[in-house]
């Protein structure tokens, strides 16, 4: 190999490297979950071993609970807040709408980018449900909250008690989201 000159990967900097596209990789289930299965060969293309690689395209009852404890997390000190409180009776409906619309793009993108990116052939209604789940589940939790601390008036006035739901689950879906990548 010259200096200066153009090279590829087949050419020889790498001569470990060289031969990988030779054997595709593969998607296995180990103890219970989906991994993929990377081929490591050397220069002569003999297979050394392989890398093994965590999919995490299902939704298992080890993320749920990831998400419960990740949406508590800041669902929390937020929900004890009186300006969380106020803003459910100060906004209109519409922008509390579209603040539920707004996290539920960044959950969502958050996932893809985090779990599917490669993976999302095959996967797509994986993907939602994990999107969705997350969302619901983060309301769930904040509903709860907010009704053991007697700040979501549902007798009186569901519609504020909703509103201040959706307030106080905006960066509760956040960090239930970040809460689930962690494995």
């Amino acid at each position: 190999m010259y200096i200066g000159a153009p090279f590829t990967v087949k050419e020889g900097l790498f001569p470990i490297f060289s031969h990988m596209e030779t054997q595709k990789s593969f998607t296995k289930r180990i103890g219970g979950y989906l991994h993929k299965m990377i081929p490591v060969t050397d220069a002569s293309g003999k297979l050394l071993h392989y890398v093994t690689k965590p999919l995490m395209v299902e939704l298992k009852p080890r993320d749920i609970m990831q998400i419960v404890i990740g949406s508590t997390i800041l669902a929390l000190p937020v929900a004890y807040t009186e300006e969380a409180w106020n803003l459910g009776t100060e906004l209109p409906l519409l922008n509390v709408g579209l603040l539920s619309l707004i996290s539920l793009v960044f959950v969502a993108l958050f996932v893809y980018f985090n779990f599917y990116r490669f993976n999302i052939k095959g996967n797509v209604f994986n993907y939602v449900k994990r999107v969705v789940a997350t969302y619901l589940i983060s309301i769930l939790v904040v509903a709860i909250l907010l009704t053991v601390i007697q700040r979501c008036p549902w007798e009186s006035d569901y519609l504020l008690a909703l509103k201040r739901v959706v307030i106080v689950a905006f960066p509760a879906s956040m960090s239930a989201t970040i809460s689930d990548v962690i494995k």
